[in-house]
C-alpha cells in the first residue's frame, strides 16, 4: 500500500513507503523506529490477506520486554487501527534447557507475527519476514545473524534498525557495507524535527547534559572512541615488539591474572614482568573449552616460570574452585579471588585503563586478535549516570584477554608486599642458607615449585601482604 491507517512524520512515511527486500536504518532515539516498522509490519499482513497469500513475520528485540512492547504498543495498536481483530496469544520456547517467551498475533491465512528475544538460538527454526529491533544492543549479533539470514531465503524481506552504539558489531557493518543491497536510511534528530516531529532538540541536548551521548544518541554518529574503554590509539601507544616473549623474561618480579572460562569463554591468563614501574606482558596464554586439569596444569607452568609475587584470578561462578586449589598451591595470601561485578569490573578496568594512559604497561605488538578483544569493552552510562562496562561476544572470545590484563593490573596496583623477618637462632644461619645453595643472597626469597612451604625452613618470614 502507498499510505499508512496510521498518521506519519515525513521521514517515517519515506521509511513505510521503501519496500525494498533489504532495508536498514539508524535512527535517533524517541523518533518512532519501532513505531513504523510494526506499521509496515501490520500494512503488509493486511495486504497479503487481501490477496489471498500468507506474510508471515518475525521480530526479534533485544529481550523480553522489548519483544512484548514491539508486539503491544506497535503491532496490537496498527492492528485495531486497521479495523483487524488482534488475540496476542503467550507461550514459552524450550530451546536445549532455556527458555524465552514468545509474543503472537495470528491474523489468520498464515499471517503470523511472532516477537521474541533476540538470541542465536530463537533465530533458527523460521522462513518469514524479519524485523531486527534496535539490532546494535543484540548481545551476540554476529551469532545471530548467522542464525538468523538463513530464515529469508525464500523471498522474504528483512527490515533492522538501531541507534549506533559504537563501530562495532554486525549492526555497523551493515549499515556501513558499500555492497549497494541495502536500501540506507537515517532519521538524526535534526532531520526529524524538520520531518515534523513536536521536540525541542536544543532542550534535549541541554537536559542531557553529555556531548557524547547527544551525538551517539540523537545524532547518530558513529563514536566508537568516545564508547570504548580503551581506544586503539591508547592499546597502540603501548604495543612493543619485546613484548609478549617469554624468553626476554629478565627474572624480575611478575603479577598474573587469571580469566576463568570452560564452554561459551576463554580461559586465559596473563603474565606481566615489572620493570621499573612498566609492566611488560611476557606472556597471554588462552585455552579453549579445555579440561579443569589442563588448565591447572598450565597455570602451574606459569607460576613456576616467573616469580609471581601475586596471581588474580576471576572467582565468579565456576572460579570458585580453581581459586580455592589455587590458593592450596600456591600460597593462601598469594593468590587473590575476585568476584565479578559491575564495581569491581569497573574497579579492575579503572588500574589497566590508567596503566595505558601512563605508558606503564607494554603489550605484543601486531597482534590484532588482541588488539580486538582489548578495544571491544565499551563503557555505557546508565540512567543514574553509572558507568558500565559491556563487550560483546565474538568467536574470539568475551574481552577474555581484557580481563586477564585487567586482573593483572588490579594485583599490580597492590604493590610489592612488606615483610618482617624474625632471624634464626646463632649457630642456625649457615645450615639455614646452604640449604638454599644462596649464601650470597640469603634473604632472596624465591620461590620454588608450586605446593611447597617456601619461608618454613627460613625462621619465621612473615609477610603482612601476601608471599611470593
Amino acid at each position: 500500500m502507498t499510505d499508512a491507517a496510521v498518521p506519519l512524520y515525513d521521514y517515517q512515511r519515506a521509511w513505510f513507503q521503501d519496500r525494498s527486500r533489504f532495508k536498514i536504518g539508524l535512527w535517533s532515539r524517541q523518533v518512532g523506529k519501532t513505531f513504523t516498522t510494526t506499521l509496515e509490519i501490520v500494512d503488509d499482513v493486511m495486504e497479503a490477506r487481501a490477496a489471498g497469500r500468507a506474510s508471515p513475520w518475525l521480530i526479534l528485540s533485544r529481550g523480553d520486554r522489548q519483544a512484548r512492547e514491539a508486539m503491544r504498543a506497535g503491532i496490537q495498536t496498527h492492528a485495531k487501527a486497521y479495523g483487524l481483530v488482534f488475540e496476542e496469544s503467550e507461550y514459552d520456547l524450550d530451546i536445549e534447557g532455556q527458555r524465552y517467551r514468545a509474543n503472537e498475533w495470528d491474523a489468520g491465512g498464515g499471517n503470523i507475527v511472532t516477537a521474541l528475544p533476540a538470541n542465536p538460538d530463537t533465530a533458527r527454526g523460521y522462513s518469514r519476514n524479519v524485523f531486527l529491533d534496535e539490532f546494535a544492543i543484540h548481545q551476540q549479533s554476529r551469532d545471530i545473524w548467522g542464525a538468523l539470514y538463513p530464515t529469508i531465503t525464500r523471498g522474504w524481506k528483512i527490515r533492522i534498525t538501531s541507534t549506533p552504539k559504537g563501530k562495532s558489531g554486525k549492526f555497523y557493518e551493515l549499515m556501513t557495507s558499500q555492497t549497494g543491497q541495502w536500501s540506507k536510511h537515517v532519521v538524526d534528530i535534526w532531520r526529524a524535527v524538520e520531518g515534523g516531529l513536536p521536540v525541542d532538540a536544543d532542550e534535549l541536548r541541554a537536559g542531557l547534559a553529555d556531548e557524547d551521548l547527544w551525538r551517539q544518541e540523537y545524532l547518530c554518529e558513529w563514536l566508537d572512541e568516545a564508547s570504548a574503554w580503551l581506544p586503539y590509539d591508547l592499546i597502540a601507544a603501548c604495543e612493543d615488539p619485546e613484548a609478549g616473549r617469554p624468553e626476554l623474561y629478565e627474572g624480575g618480579l611478575c603479577y598474573l591474572g587469571n580469566d576463568i572460562g570452560r564452554r561459551r569463554h576463554l580461559w586465559c591468563t596473563a603474565a606481566a614482568e615489572m620493570v621499573g614501574d612498566v609492566a611488560w606482558v611476557r606472556e597471554l596464554k588462552t585455552l579453549e573449552r579445555r579440561p579443569f586439569a589442563e588448565q591447572d596444569a598450565v597455570l602451574d607452568e606459569m607460576m613456576g616460570r616467573y616469580r609471581a609475587v601475586r596471581l588474580a584470578m576471576d572467582q565468579t561462578g565456576m572460579g570458585e574452585k580453581p581459586v580455592e586449589d589455587a590458593k592450596g598451591r600456591y600460597g593462601e595470601n598469594r593468590v587473590d579471588g575476585v568476584l565479578f561485578s559491575a564495581p569491581s569490573k569497573l574497579d579492575m578496568a579503572t588500574h589497566l585503563k590508567e596503566r595505558f594512559e601512563d605508558r606503564k604497561i607494554r603489550i605484543p605488538q601486531g597482534d590484532t586478535v588482541l588488539r580486538a578483544d582489548l578495544h571491544s569493552v565499551q563503557k555505557i552510562a546508565g540512567p543514574t549516570g553509572q558507568i558500565r562496562l559491556l563487550a560483546e561476544e565474538t568467536d574470539d572470545g568475551h574481552a577474555d584477554r581484557f580481563w586477564a590484563l585487567a586482573l593483572m593490573a588490579s594485583a599490580a596496583a597492590e604493590g610489592r608486599p612488606e615483610y618482617g623477618y624474625t632471624p634464626v637462632r646463632t649457630g642456625e644461619s649457615s645450615r639455614r642458607r646452604s640449604f638454599f645453595g644462596r649464601p650470597d643472597h640469603s634473604g632472596d626469597f624465591l620461590p620454588g615449585a608450586p605446593g611447597e612451604d617456601r619461608y618454613g625452613l627460613m625462621g619465621r618470614a612473615r609477610f603482612d601482604q601476601g608471599t611470593w
